[in-house]
């Protein structure tokens, strides 16, 4: 449910603006954590590229080209590290009420396909807080199109940003969607939960959006590099713990079109997309992330990529621009919370 931490008009667009694909939120304020999950009950072709050092993720496997599976029916985005894919069964349970997956045999019930993955949000709120089968299905429930909610909640709810210096110099990080629309009809999405080790950069104007706090008590930042390679190898080894506290990372995304495209495709489009993830997170894909992008292809549109091969050149240029600004949107929309400001302290902005 949308509430005065989250956002209800998106105003670069949102993943649900793409026909037949919807998104539902479970949100604990309180523990700290929560789940996404993004619906395709139709059916849609998927892709994956996951370039995190660190993953936790759920039968992403079935998603590569040469597997026999080329249909998804949700993808869920959940805090809680690998205990949190505990949900991944209540998104199944709700589906299969709904008459939702693979026909399998009369007597059998459908098989909906499943996949996801985590952000490790533990260090934030309750360490023994995580969504399971209840929450998962409660996300399912609430899922709408169009408008949805961002910042602090689903799996946003318990992620941070710009842990490179500990996460006591850190900002709060958040759920982020945006989606960009070409003339002929085609549209492409992008939802992400932001929890990154890195620096958050605006990729369209090149500002630090959230960069390590120079203290505790200071709102003024400092860029990548000069948490990283201008700090001496000793500092590297003083501050091991403060490095050890800082592993707790993952910047999760998921992207849809409403174009036909085969598993090959998708998979060229999440990769693709990746390089939006990695202008807006400095570093991206460290040893301590798990970074992962899922694609949902609805084919909704005629447009004829066998025609036109260098259509997929141009859906990637606009899924890489859809997840960077998801990306900022995640974390300009956040609002404070367990003892982190957000980088904007009003809430009501755009």
């Amino acid at each position: 449910m949308p509430t005065s931490d989250s956002r209800t008009a998106n105003g670069d667009g949102a993943i649900a603006d793409v026909e037949g694909v919807r998104l539902g939120h479970w949100t604990s304020r309180r523990q700290a954590t929560g789940c996404t999950v993004v619906l395709a009950e139709a059916g849609a072709t998927p892709g994956f590229h996951g370039a995190g050092g660190a993953p936790g993720t759920i039968d992403t496997q079935l998603l590569r080209p040469e597997n026999t599976v080329d249909v998804v029916h949700a993808v869920l985005i959940t805090g809680g590290s690998a205990h949190g894919l505990a949900a991944a069964a209540g998104v199944r349970a709700a589906l299969v009420e709904r008459g939702v997956g693979l026909p399998v045999t009369a007597e059998a019930p459908p098989v909906p396909i499943v996949t996801g993955a985590v952000v490790f949000d533990q260090g934030l709120g309750s360490p023994t807080a995580f969504p399971g089968p209840d929450q998962g299905a409660t996300a399912v429930h609430r899922a709408t199109a169009g408008a949805v909610a961002e910042g602090c909640v689903g799996a946003g709810t318990g992620c941070s940003v710009a842990k490179l210096d500990g996460r006591q110099l850190a900002w709060k990080g958040g759920l982020g969607t945006a989606a960009v629309r070409h003339d002929s009809g085609l549209v492409v999405g992008a939802v992400a939960a932001v929890n990154a080790a890195g620096a958050i950069v605006d990729p369209a104007t090149g500002d630090l959006v959230a960069g390590p706090r120079r203290s505790a008590g200071s709102r003024a930042m400092r860029p990548a590099h000069e948490a990283l390679i201008d700090r001496p190898l000793d500092a590297y080894y003083a501050e091991h713990a403060a490095a050890a506290e800082a592993l707790l990372n993952t910047t999760v995304a998921v992207i849809a079109t409403n174009a036909r495209l085969d598993k090959a495709q998708a998979t060229r489009l999440a990769v693709m997309a990746d390089d939006g993830l990695a202008q807006a997170v400095r570093p991206a894909h460290t040893p301590i992330d798990g970074d992962s992008v899922f694609v949902l292809a609805t084919g909704r549109h005629d447009a004829d990529l066998g025609r036109a091969p260098a259509l997929l050149t141009m859906l990637g240029s606009m899924a890489a621009t859809a997840l960077g600004r998801a990306i900022v949107r995640g974390v300009r929309q956040a609002t404070p919370l367990a003892g982190l400001p957000a980088v904007v302290p009003s809430t009501g902005r755009d």
